[in-house]
């Protein structure tokens, strides 16, 4: 039975904050800085329940441009959950989604209930837990010696539609750092090392070649020296599986990368870090 007193808006930007909150209590650990470039995604795209004026529930509907779309940050709290709340958010995203492809991470245990909207397992990703250590001299560089127009450019290869505006704020964030390999002219791999509630995450991690990826990995890991690092990788890329193997990494989440509509067909076997299970 729903709520009788159930609302949903959109969300102001001081309201990120409550679902990026809400995304830790889930275990989700989120990075300290994710509202920002959540919000500069699209900021018509976030949506907040409230019950009795107070807020219940949340979910993401970022559209990047008019054929594609990327949800998460779904969450009804867990007082206010078998209400109907959820229904009401997921009506009120795919209402906005409209026509678009719709990417999202889905939980394992919520994926049949996901079918039902027409979604569809591309791959499966999972999480990875090490532990960072300092780096042998790298070749990577600082991101903010490459002109943005360059790694606006190269990162549109791995995501089905323009992220500027979010990937501006997303390499900006306080206590972040990020790194790219330049080879002859050209770039030909970046990620991004940023602080979460529990150690570090690196995303994306994006490269041409395995030994690219090693080195940006290594060089991100130094920056979590002694501290858990974690790295979100799609299972169909092997060389990805290695590279956390090899750190001694240790599974502990899984996803799919779930579509509804026709999936982008992305280089899945550069992709060695996702950028984020909320945002795509």
């Amino acid at each position: 039975m729903n709520a009788p007193d159930v609302t949903v808006r959109r969300m102001r930007p001081d309201d990120i904050e409550i679902a990026v909150s809400w995304a830790a209590q889930e275990a989700w650990n989120p990075g300290l800085h994710d509202a920002e470039p959540f919000f500069a995604a699209d900021p018509n795209g976030f949506f907040l329940a409230e019950v009795a004026g107070k807020p219940a529930g949340c979910i993401s509907a970022v559209a990047y441009d008019n054929s594609f779309g990327f949800m998460g940050l779904y969450i009804v709290r867990a007082d206010q959950r078998h209400h109907g709340i959820g229904m009401a958010l997921w009506d009120a995203a795919m209402t906005y989604m409209g026509a678009r492809t719709i990417g999202a991470d889905g939980v394992v245990n919520m994926l049949d209930k996901y079918a039902l909207s027409g979604f569809r397992i591309a791959h499966n990703n999972a999480r990875y837990e090490g532990i960072g250590s300092r780096a042998p001299k790298s070749h990577a560089i600082d991101l903010a010696e490459v002109s943005f127009a360059e790694l606006e450019l190269y990162d549109r290869r791995f995501f089905p539609a323009p992220r500027g505006v979010f990937l501006k704020s997303w390499i900006s964030r306080p206590g972040s750092h990020s790194r790219g390999v330049i080879l002859g002219d050209r770039l030909t791999g970046y990620g991004v090392v940023r602080p979460c509630g529990r150690g570090f995450k690196i995303a994306p991690l994006f490269a041409d070649t395995p030994d690219i990826a090693e080195e940006l990995f290594t060089s991100l890991a130094s920056f979590a020296e002694g501290e858990p690092v974690f790295l979100d990788i799609p299972l169909c890329n092997p060389a990805a599986i290695e590279l956390v193997e090899r750190h001694g990494m240790s599974r502990v989440f899984e996803t799919a990368r779930i579509y509804r509509g026709t999936p982008p067909d992305l280089p899945l076997d550069t992709i060695y870090g996702i950028t984020s299970f909320e945002l795509g």
